[in-house]
């Protein structure tokens, strides 16, 4: 997963960020680092469809779903979309349990010194960004088979040390609050109900 979200920052990150920056009001190296701390929320999400409800089948129904390619050439007219869409949902149609947007958001929101509310509103933004990033990823290495391992690297049943690694790239002081924010998120993501 850790690859993943490095992948995808270097090949779609200075565009996501610039414009989620610029729609959101938010300073673009605040953005730069929140925009990992929820991917692996979106990522957890998934792999919680996949252990839960249908394995490898789910995600592919998922990812054919909602996870367009085409979003990742208009980078800028999803983000705004999104931002000027009241009905977008924070909780993902429930891939974030009932409320992990919401407690995502003000979590990160907190660590970060951002409003919340900015946060919620881009959890929507993201989210078809990653999947569709994802869908591009699963046509490129031949099949799903490879995305769904890729939502738990080393096969433990937990993202959490997964993304650990990524996290801990951000800088010392950071990176420490980072994960604790993002291991108590997914923690609560992934409690039976």
């Amino acid at each position: 997963m850790a690859n993943f979200i490095d992948e995808f920052m270097k090949t779609y990150g200075p565009e996501v960020t610039r414009n989620m920056s610029a729609t959101y009001g938010i300073d673009q190296g605040t953005v730069q680092k929140l925009i990992p701390q929820l991917a692996p929320l979106i990522l957890g999400g998934l792999k919680r469809q996949k252990d839960e409800r249908g394995g490898d089948e789910r995600v592919d129904h998922i990812l054919n779903k909602y996870g367009d390619q085409s979003v990742l050439d208009n980078i800028k007219d999803l983000v705004l979309s999104k931002a000027n869409d009241p009905s977008a949902d924070t909780n993902l149609g429930g891939l974030l349990g009932a409320s992990g947007g919401v407690q995502a958001a003000q979590a990160l929101g907190k660590s970060l010194n951002i409003d919340a509310s900015k946060i919620m509103k881009m959890i929507p933004a993201l989210a078809p960004l990653i999947l569709g990033a994802l869908s591009k990823k699963r046509a490129t290495s031949g099949g799903i088979g490879g995305i769904g391992s890729l939502l738990d690297a080393d096969g433990d049943g937990s993202i959490i040390d997964d993304v650990a690694g990524f996290i801990l790239k951000g800088g010392a002081g950071q990176a420490s609050k980072g994960k604790g924010v993002l291991g108590s998120i997914l923690g609560g993501l992934f409690r039976k109900q």
